[in-house]
């Protein structure tokens, strides 16, 4: 059976959108190992070779649906308000995106070069943030993004991710409580 070129199945073009949610779908059922460009192709009933025209490389992939998954982390998020608060805010709502999609994040640490766009970004704003409250930012960002991927993505395993949300939540605080107090 011969395969068009570039074209789903359906005879619509190949779209940035289609093979990001194809590629997220298969990061979430098979992990890292599950997203290769021979399966996003598979999956989209397309050659591999038609996904270079959206992406340039595996890495280029995990940076687009890394910013994707994480755009919303730094949406509307006011720098005028309190300093602490927007730090919490970012937090949490990055630990919400690794929730969702860890193996994402899993992958991410696997493919250095992933590492770029929005998370570059959303690193690059905490360690703003930490440096206007403490003289030990670097520490902190350390600290703060460990706890948020440490206790972002075990959530997968457990049925009861909602209950883990709260307690996320509260480590946070005190977290940031004794960051407030150094």
């Amino acid at each position: 059976m011969s395969r068009g070129r570039g074209r789903p199945a359906g005879g619509t073009g190949l779209t940035l959108k289609d093979i990001l949610t194809a590629g997220l779908a298969l990061l979430d059922e098979g992990g890292e190992q599950g997203l290769s460009m021979r399966a996003l192709a598979s999956r989209l009933g397309v050659t591999p070779m038609s996904l270079y025209n959206h992406v340039p490389d595996r890495a280029g992939l995990l940076r687009a649906l890394s910013d994707r998954v994480y755009a919303q982390v730094l949406d509307g998020v006011d720098q005028e308000q309190d300093r602490q608060a927007e730090l919490r805010m970012i937090l949490l709502r990055y630990h919400q995106a690794v929730c969702r999609h860890p193996n994402l994040t899993l992958a991410i640490f696997a493919v250095p070069e992933a590492l770029a766009g929005v998370t570059r970004e959303i690193t690059d704003r905490l360690r703003l943030l930490l440096a206007s409250i403490t003289p030990e930012a670097e520490l902190w960002l350390t600290i703060l993004v460990d706890h948020v991927h440490g206790c972002g993505l075990p959530v997968s395993a457990t049925a009861d991710g909602q209950s883990l949300e709260g307690l996320y939540q509260q480590a946070l605080d005190k977290l940031l409580t004794c960051l407030s107090v150094h």
